[in-house]
């Protein structure tokens, strides 16, 4: 499958990846490109970048296929600012995002 937005998913856009019921991070995607199977049917390859951001944990359920995230829908990036602290575990971090604390 091809996706019908690829021109927005270009021009900045990313993959978020669900881990154990959260978004935690995400890949900005470089590029798409079309690749035939051994079974002759026409793909896209995801081509990303391999630097992966840390994000906000937001709850979501996992899926397959196209999903388009409004910006104000998606989960911001996690400081990265020099001194920022990113030494709570994964899962404390993600309960105090569940309460709105993080």
């Amino acid at each position: 499958m091809w996706p019908r937005r690829a021109a927005e998913i270009l021009d900045g856009g990313s993959i978020y990846w669900v881990i154990q019921g959260r978004v935690q991070c995400r890949q900005r995607i470089l590029r798409l490109d079309e690749v035939t199977g051994g079974d002759g049917h026409r793909r896209c390859a995801i081509v990303l970048e391999p630097e992966l951001i840390r994000t906000a944990s937001a709850a979501r359920r996992p899926f397959q296929g196209w999903r388009y995230l409004e910006a104000h829908d998606a989960p911001p990036d996690l400081d990265r600012r020099p001194g920022h602290d990113e030494s709570l575990p994964p899962a404390l971090a993600a309960a105090l995002a569940e309460i709105g604390v993080l």
